[in-house]
């Protein structure tokens, strides 16, 4: 296992280098985002998973995990915060982050945390539909091994709408369990997600995302396996 540490904190740093290499684990530590930014370049996709400090001078967490999953960057990324109310938490959850973990933290709950978020995204199933290959896990859509470029959102609705295995899913279903919202803000965001997916998986075949009138939305049961 191979982790990327971002904290402007040297002591941090170093602490939590300590408690990976006892573990067996790898890890490649940066000051900032900046130089995160370029360690993970250098990376190439080789980590498994991202810790993240929040508070930070050069720009804040929260601006550079919103950053990283708009350029479709879905490394798992854990929250190092000494932030403890639950409204910070949540907001970085929905952002696409994967865990928090509180300052000051014991060595055995960070590696916990660790082993539990790779854990996870390796046991994500890959489900494949019609033409499609749509691996969960690693959060990739693929057509004929041909890579298909949707943003994180448009990727979560497809996700949500696939393992509802053609059961159908209602405007608010998707606004709960993509956007976190528990209310309906009156506007068309799902509308115009749901849009351009089917313009980027369409290609000319039958639509994969249906229209149930009145009702929402469901993956076509034509093409389920």
């Amino acid at each position: 296992m191979k982790v990327l540490i971002i904290d402007d904190d040297p002591g941090v740093r170093r602490v939590i280098q300590r408690i990976l290499a006892e573990t067996g684990i790898e890890s490649v530590a940066a000051a900032g985002t900046s130089e995160g930014r370029q360690r993970l370049a250098e990376g190439q996709g080789t980590f498994d998973a991202m810790l993240l400090d929040i508070s930070m001078p050069e720009q804040s967490g929260w601006e550079f995990l919103e950053e990283l999953r708009e350029a479709g960057e879905e490394i798992p990324v854990i929250f190092l915060t000494a932030h403890h109310t639950v409204e910070e938490r949540v907001r970085g959850l929905r952002m696409g982050a994967d865990d928090y973990v509180l300052k000051p933290f014991e060595g055995p709950e960070l590696i916990a945390r660790i082993e539990a978020v790779v854990r996870r995204r390796e046991s994500l199933p890959v489900f494949t539909v019609g033409e499609l290959r749509i691996d969960l896990g690693r959060r990739l859509v693929e057509r004929g091994g041909e890579r298909i470029e949707v943003s994180p959102r448009e990727f979560d609705v497809l996700g949500e709408l696939v393992q509802a295995r053609g059961k159908i899913l209602s405007k608010s279903d998707l606004l709960s369990r993509v956007w976190g919202m528990d209310f309906d803000p009156g506007t068309k965001v799902v509308e115009v997600q749901v849009a351009r997916l089917r313009r980027k998986l369409g290609r000319n075949q039958p639509a994969l995302i249906e229209t149930v009138v009145g009702k929402g939305y469901r993956v076509a049961t034509a093409a389920l396996p």
